[in-house]
């Protein structure tokens, strides 16, 4: 339940209470006020009688003498004093009522008595209770929409913030909920958002320009390493510092092509090109033995063979996305490993142990492989294709097959 229904029903179940509360108060009020008058004009009725009846020897004021429907209470009292008793009964239109009784002579003799009816009164009180009854809901009925309203002012002002919240979390360092109307709890919340979102870019914005500047400046020394290397005697070491000094600029490049990515500064070069074609030229160079696979699309796609081969793109940022799923699937996985080309979608697939969960589930992170059992590295790959795939506009998605191995899978926008 959304939070602003929330607090509608929360405020309507208030109000409902309130108006319960109230009308039962009223009601218990009302009620001891209306036996209180009846007791009081029972009394005052009773002694008028009395002094008529002792003067004259006649009834008045409604007084009889030992009345049929008199209770129990009252028909011996102790003493001559004035009793009066609440009778509950009800005759037709008569009762609820309340009986005042006097003894008239000695004692153990007759007994003058008045009954005042109160099913007026009563009936009033009924009526009271149902004009209640309606006021209570006619202010539900017209509370409940402010309440609605209100708790939607509070919900898109929480929404704001969310979505701001959201909107970092995916890589929008950017995102802001900038100011907020009010200096309550949500603009404390929203101005807690804004400072955080602004303290992780500039910590982000630090180390992606640490990388950036590191990688930079390791490119010069790098590349006068592998002319050094060349004028080494060949022989067993010359080939062993030549391979670790490749390895060396190959991590520098990727570490300066990461930087471009982090900056956004990368723009594709788009054009028409066979997809197959791209994706078996991408394999090829990778020099690895991988099966490439290209499945025509039939009729049932609603599309032409050719027009799934070719496909609008950067074939040079497509190339290095294969290439990197390819050489990631050697390095980490086992073999065979598999490349399926079917309309847009590209799928590598190999038979090792899967990737990691954390992998799955926060996706790559540099400088990090995973599990031990995925191999060595330095986890540069598959965040160079997932950023190169951002670029292109396209989706890679990385998963684990029911029958073991990875999965990866780039589709390409139409």
């Amino acid at each position: 339940m959304p939070l602003r229904w929330k607090i509608a029903a929360l405020a309507a179940s208030t109000a409902c209470l309130v108006a319960a509360a109230v009308g039962v108060l009223v009601h218990v009020w009302t009620a001891q006020d209306i036996r209180s008058r009846a007791e009081a004009r029972a009394f005052n009725s009773l002694y008028s009688a009395m002094d008529v009846y002792r003067r004259t020897g006649t009834l008045a004021d409604g007084a009889e003498l030992d009345p049929a429907g008199l209770p129990a209470t009252l028909r011996h009292p102790a003493d001559g004093a004035r009793h009066t008793a609440y009778d509950g009964r009800v005759d037709g239109n008569v009762g609820p009522s309340v009986w005042a009784a006097q003894r008239v002579d000695r004692p153990g003799g007759r007994v003058l008595a008045v009954q005042v009816n109160m099913s007026s009164d009563l009936h009033g009180l009924r009526r009271l209770d149902v004009i209640m009854a309606v006021a209570s809901l006619i202010a539900l009925a017209a509370a409940t929409p402010l309440a609605v309203y209100g708790a939607g002012l509070l919900g898109r002002r929480l929404g704001r913030v969310s979505e701001t919240a959201g909107r970092i979390s995916a890589g929008d360092l950017d995102a802001r909920t900038g100011p907020t109307k009010g200096r309550d709890e949500v603009a404390d919340i929203a101005a807690t958002v804004d400072l955080m979102a602004d303290s992780l870019s500039r910590r982000l914005r630090t180390e992606r320009q640490f990388t950036a500047d590191v990688a930079h400046e390791l490119r010069t020394p790098v590349g006068g390493l592998l002319a050094a290397v060349d004028l080494l005697p060949p022989g067993e070491t010359e080939d062993l510092l030549r391979a670790r000094v490749r390895d060396l600029r190959s991590l520098v490049e990727d570490l300066l092509e990461i930087s471009r990515l982090d900056a956004g500064a990368e723009q594709p070069v788009r054009a028409h090109v066979p997809l197959h074609a791209v994706v078996s030229e991408a394999v090829a160079r990778t020099g690895l033995d991988t099966e490439v696979t290209v499945t025509v699309t039939d009729a049932a796609h609603q599309e032409p063979a050719e027009a799934a081969r070719t496909v609008e793109t950067d074939p040079r940022r497509l190339e290095r996305i294969v290439s990197n799923l390819v050489v990631n699937a050697h390095r980490h996985g086992d073999t065979p490993v598999r490349v399926t080309v079917e309309g847009r979608t590209v799928v590598v697939r190999d038979h090792g142990p899967g990737f990691p969960p954390d992998l799955l589930r926060d996706g790559p992170r540099r400088f990090h492989t995973g599990a031990k059992e995925r191999g060595s590295g330095h986890g540069l790959g598959l965040t160079i294709a997932l950023g190169q795939a951002r670029v292109l506009g396209a989706e890679l998605r990385l998963d684990n097959a029911p029958d073991g191995g990875a999965v990866a899978t780039l589709r390409l926008p139409s």
